[in-house]
């Protein structure tokens, strides 16, 4: 049976999810169609679907592309996410019937189990599904959807700015909603998803790198003294013996480029 482009575009989402594609990844055409057997044309369509969704985007001159978030669209990202994921919390009053609830523990419970593993890809997919999940268990299949985007992007943003967050905590924070949400606690769930996202926002690194194109090349190539102790005072030579060998070292502050590479 042909693959549908809503069925390309699904395994791309999964896959920046898993964190196996990394922002700025290029997608071509022609290699996709190979990879699902397929027309260039469905391809493109789902590209063009995922381009209107904000996870990629394309170039005259480059072609499809993973997007590269700047730190504005990070802030509104995870500002968006804050909005809906607490006010779907709130509009639910913390209501669940029992086969959401325990629908809701048995992903909490996989999240544990993928923690224990090696799989990375598994533990980021997990955690950041967590949220779909939540909105799929309130009975909101729209803003799922919605959440599922936000999720991506928030994954992007993460990889992109180093992201330091621990994944245990991550998965005790939905531990903790989860039973809010058991109790029905809706104002402890909307404080602690309030608190759990913006825990993740502070984990980003800050960079300024984005505002100096030569930052990185600027760090690497820096000398080496600057890294460096400072060298000892100098004492007086005395002069050598008249056997010692000649061959003393020199003082060049010039850094050795080949130590740098």
């Amino acid at each position: 049976m042909a693959i549908s482009p809503s069925e390309i575009s699904a395994r791309i989402v999964e896959a920046v999810m898993a964190q196996k594609l990394a922002p700025g990844s290029r997608l071509g055409e022609q290699q996709l169609a190979l990879l699902f057997d397929c027309s260039r044309t469905v391809v493109r369509e789902a590209l063009t679907r995922l381009a209107a969704r904000g996870i990629v985007t394309v170039s005259a001159r480059r072609g499809w592309y993973v997007i590269e978030p700047s730190q504005d669209e990070a802030r509104e990202a995870f500002e968006a996410r804050r909005v809906i994921e607490v006010g779907l919390i709130r509009s639910s009053t913390g209501r669940m019937d029992a086969a959401a609830l325990r629908k809701l523990r048995a992903h909490v419970q996989r999240e544990k189990a993928a923690l224990k593993g090696d799989d990375v890809g598994a533990r980021s997919f997990l955690l950041g599904d967590f949220h779909v999940c939540l909105a799929e268990c309130l009975g909101n299949s729209l803003l799922a959807d919605t959440l599922r985007d936000f999720t991506a992007r928030t994954t992007l943003i993460a990889m992109l700015y180093q992201s330091q967050h621990d994944a245990a905590e991550s998965c005790e924070d939905h531990v903790r909603i989860v039973e809010a949400l058991a109790r029905g606690d809706a104002a402890e769930a909307e404080t602690l998803m309030a608190a759990h996202i913006g825990t993740v926002q502070d984990a980003l690194r800050a960079s300024d790198d984005e505002h100096d194109p030569l930052a990185q090349l600027r760090q690497a190539l820096a000398p080496l003294q600057q890294t460096q102790p400072a060298p000892a005072p100098r004492r007086r030579k005395a002069k050598p013996a008249a056997n010692a060998s000649t061959d003393t070292p020199t003082d060049d502050p010039s850094p050795y480029l080949g130590a740098l590479l």
